[in-house]
């Protein structure tokens, strides 16, 4: 078993991702992709909690601009992370991965309540650990969840998998010359406004000296690559 750099890691996984190419609501094949490269880690001995967005389902931030009240809309995006917990419990339990499902919004009859020792210990224990409802809280993003539950876990490391190689200077997907980022730190991410993640993420992340990683999920073996401490993605500290 190699030596990892990294063995407790909080990966954050958007909603879009578990979409796939439908744009809505689950691809189950990308998801299987996805509990691959889980078990692979969990394999090599990393301890592994995940956080994963709502946007294939319902995005509070967005709706709320429809005339919703933000309140209401922020509430329907936690549920709906709850609704994609679920689901990636189960295709990690069918990949024979002992999972748990604990969200910061009670709903004993279908998850666990967070409680930070508990989540912990479930990681100790091998366990995968999908932490849903955000933070509970209205006006707060899933970015800002995935690094206070890391911190709260004492995570080594957070893993932002996205589509992209990594942090980019503008957009690749519009900006052809934009300059990929080995590291970067997060001032100049602050700084630069990079879309990395929100700044309040971004700032927590700074306080409590947590390295980000960003990749590219659909790279075979990268999140692996990145545990052991390997130059993929774009590293920011």
């Amino acid at each position: 078993m190699t030596e990892l750099k990294y063995p407790r890691v909080l990966l954050k996984l958007s909603g879009e991702a578990l979409a796939g190419d439908k744009g809505f609501g689950f691809d189950f094949d990308s998801i299987r992709g996805f509990a691959h490269q889980v078990k692979a880690i969990v394999s090599q001995g990393a301890q592994v909690a995940l956080v994963i967005g709502g946007g294939n389902i319902v995005r509070g931030s967005q709706i709320s601009k429809l005339g919703m009240d933000r309140v209401s809309a922020d509430y329907m995006g936690m549920l709906g992370t709850v609704i994609n917990a679920l689901a990636f419990q189960d295709v990690l339990e069918r990949e024979g991965l002992d999972t748990r499902v604990m969200t910061a919004i009670r709903m004993e009859e279908i998850a666990e309540p967070f409680i930070r020792r508990r989540a912990i210990r479930h990681l100790e224990k091998g366990r995968c650990v999908v932490l849903a409802a955000g933070t509970g809280n209205p006006y707060f993003s899933t970015d800002t969840a995935a690094v206070l539950r890391g911190i709260q876990i004492k995570a080594n490391v957070i893993i932002k998998a996205t589509s992209v190689d990594g942090v980019y200077s503008a957009d690749p997907k519009i900006d052809k010359s934009a300059k990929l980022y080995d590291r970067i730190s997060y001032r100049d991410v602050m700084a630069g406004e990079l879309g990395v993640m929100d700044q309040t993420a971004i700032t927590l992340c700074k306080e409590n000296s947590l390295p980000l990683i960003v990749l590219n999920i659909h790279t075979p073996g990268i999140v692996e690559q990145a545990l052991r401490g390997e130059p993929v993605g774009t590293l920011v500290s």
